[in-house]
């Protein structure tokens, strides 16, 4: 597999823009409200399926060996965070919005915002899949799914579809300018 110097170079910048989106937060108990879903989006839109699935493995990683990046910290004991499973959602989210917006031939509001949808339920799928049983499981709490959709969904479902349109009405004008100048290429053509 060979990568070229370029997409290494956004690949790592995306990495560390999910990076900068963890220290933009508001506290809030058990999960706080982040920009990681921001970037972890752009990246996915901006660099395609694959490099933004990269960019964001890559700020797991870099964060899992110990630097601490997360809206948490770091190191390799953050698995056992009820935030963790948000973070391997965000691998997932860069790649569905990088696999949805490469086959797209109509760069339009609406089908961006699908993708989004999509890309986001992902995230939350995930995200409170883990949340549950890292407090059930590993902690030994008692914490019913009602209870963790409650924590893990209800107070950031809101924030998260404001930051889906402001995502898709910035790609429909930036994603034909990116085809244009080769930086992405298009997969639908």
């Amino acid at each position: 597999m060979k990568i070229k110097t370029r997409d290494m170079i956004l690949i790592a910048m995306f990495a560390a823009l999910t990076a900068i989106g963890a220290f933009i937060k508001v506290p809030i108990p058990m999960v706080p409200f982040t920009l990681q879903y921001l970037f972890c989006a752009y990246s996915g839109v901006f660099l395609g399926s694959k490099y933004g699935l990269y960019s964001q493995l890559l700020y797991v990683a870099i964060g899992l060996i110990g630097i601490p990046i997360f809206a948490n910290g770091g190191g390799p004991t953050y698995i056992f965070q009820p935030t963790f499973g948000y973070l391997l959602g965000f691998i997932l989210c860069a790649y569905i919005m990088g696999k949805s917006t490469e086959k797209l031939k109509d760069i339009s509001f609406i089908n961006i915002f699908k993708s989004l949808l999509l890309a986001l339920f992902g995230v939350y799928v995930i995200g409170v899949s883990y949340l549950y049983m890292i407090i059930n499981v590993y902690l030994g709490k008692e914490m019913s799914i009602k209870s963790a959709i409650a924590v893990g969904f209800a107070p950031y479902i809101i924030s998260d579809l404001i930051l889906s349109i402001i995502i898709a009405y910035s790609a429909v004008r930036i994603i034909p300018v990116i085809r244009r100048t080769g930086l992405i290429e298009n997969q639908a053509e």
